[in-house]
């Protein structure tokens, strides 16, 4: 049985609401202001929380001009070194405690990826509730063990991971005492296009390693979210900016206010709409069954006359005889006159 887990009050896995996360990530644009402006829009967005990233430049990579720690292959920051794209994208670690404060004063819950194995210990620190490990460091065994062995349910993404990897992630997390996890689907492209999205991967997920499953989501626009949902997933993070028109490093593929908006309530019509496994005639409905086909006499026919495909037809609305019995109706007689229009049933056939 997939397995279920809390975050504060709310409870993650299917048949509960699908728990809606804005990635602040560098849309702060080092500005404190605005960190706390996309806290209040991410709120009023219907965000069920936002996350951090913390990290340092010096916990990511080191200062070097060599080729091999600049950036290409035509993504929205070649020509930077590593080491210049994270010093800019960095959420400045005194800033933590006061968003955290500021979260848990308008409920929003407010989480973070953790980069090593001292960020882990500095969001301990802060009470984070949960724990998140980006695609990039689902290889990073150490800092996975780091983040399990705090109890704390743990937030994997998978982007780029093969399944042997995702497998051996998930066990170093098990055996450092992690009981609560989630795996999340991603592709790690900025923007990612929806035809290399594979969403079919999460029900897939949930299934091979008995976990909720989520979509961590890079696409344009919210289709992709709402079908992740569709196929089981119960958690959406997106990445979240008050306008893309800002320089941030992360602008270029996030959502506005206005559009995470939309999709929170788009995702709420999905997982309505998903229910269980019913058939039959709901209550709603009940007031449409009179329009379902039966057998009517729709040509006058009298006494003693044969029925034929003239005088029978299987038409809206119902009342008549069930339209099984159509062919077992043609070549009997009438058992009286009888006028066009009249729902047909057994005492007005001989």
């Amino acid at each position: 049985m997939i397995s279920e887990f809390c975050i504060g009050r709310r409870r993650i896995g299917l048949g509960n609401p699908v728990y809606m996360i804005a990635e602040m990530s560098a849309n702060h644009n080092q500005d404190f202001e605005q960190a706390v402006r996309i806290l209040h829009a991410a709120k009023e967005a219907g965000a069920d929380a936002v996350k951090l990233q913390t990290y340092t430049p010096d916990t990511l990579t080191i200062s070097s001009d060599r080729e091999c720690f600049k950036v290409k292959g035509g993504t929205l920051w070649d020509g930077q070194t590593l080491y210049e794209l994270y010093q800019q994208a960095c959420t400045p670690w005194e800033w933590h405690p006061k968003l955290k404060q500021i979260a848990d004063d308008i409920e929003l819950d407010l989480f973070s990826t953790a980069f090593d194995p001292s960020s882990v210990d500095f969001l301990e620190e802060l009470g984070m509730p949960i724990h998140k490990i980006a695609s990039f460091e689902i290889v990073d065994l150490p800092l996975i063990e780091k983040a399990a062995s705090t109890g704390k349910p743990l937030l994997l993404s998978t982007g780029m991971a093969v399944l042997s990897e995702i497998d051996e992630a998930v066990r170093t997390a098990r055996n450092a005492g992690a009981s609560q996890i989630a795996l999340f689907k991603c592709v790690s492209a900025y923007p990612a296009p929806p035809d290399k999205m594979n969403l079919r991967t999460i029900p897939h997920l949930a299934e091979a390693f008995q976990v909720p499953t989520g979509l961590s989501d890079h696409t344009l626009g919210f289709t992709v979210p709402v079908a992740a949902v569709a196929l089981g997933a119960a958690m959406i993070e997106k990445h979240f900016t008050l306008s893309r028109d800002s320089q941030s490093p992360d602008a270029a593929f996030s959502m506005e206010p206005s559009e995470f908006k939309s999709m929170v309530e788009a995702v709420r019509i999905a997982e309505q709409s998903l229910g269980g496994v019913q058939y039959g005639i709901q209550d709603i409905e009940e007031k449409s069954r009179v329009f379902r086909r039966s057998l009517f006499v729709v040509k006058e026919i009298k006494k003693g006359m044969t029925f034929t495909p003239e005088h029978v037809r299987s038409i809206r609305p119902g009342g008549g005889l069930h339209t099984r019995y159509y062919h077992e109706i043609i070549g009997r007689h009438a058992a009286c006159d009888i006028e066009a229009g009249t729902p047909l049933s057994w005492s007005l056939v001989q």
